[in-house]
């Protein structure tokens, strides 16, 4: 059984959402993944930062039903800042989480940085709504 590492790097609010960007993956550094070193963050290590986030559109339930709660999304941000392989971890409804995904994959990132170098590494994003 994988061992599983958690480190908050960034929270994020405005209005009714908020945004948890978490480090985390099972304890596999250096796993290779579409060519490019993929690494769990560590000491030494500087978490990626969100530079460009497109807020998921939040629809009602037709039958007037608020949703609260938050949407796990697992990725993998490159060495270029780019989100990859997006996928649900934690779902809230079908149709958020599908929004949710969609808005993640438009994110742009300052790369995580070790030793200096830009380098991927597997975050995971805690996407909070709550009622104003």
């Amino acid at each position: 059984m994988a061992r599983m590492k958690a480190a908050v790097l960034t929270l994020l609010s405005i209005g009714g959402l908020t945004v948890l960007l978490c480090g985390a993956g099972p304890s596999q550094t250096g796993a290779k993944e579409d060519s490019e070193e993929v690494h769990d963050l560590g000491q030494g290590m500087t978490p990626p930062r969100v530079i460009h986030r497109v807020e998921p559109v939040r629809r009602d339930d037709s039958r007037g039903v608020r949703l609260n709660g938050s949407v796990v999304i697992g990725l993998i941000v490159t060495s270029k800042g780019l989100p990859r392989d997006a996928h649900i971890v934690q779902s809230l409804d079908k149709e958020l989480d599908r929004s949710c995904i969609e808005a993640v994959q438009q994110w742009k990132f300052e790369p995580a940085r070790k030793e200096n170098k830009r380098v991927a590494v597997r975050v995971t994003v805690e996407i909070r709504f709550r009622d104003m």
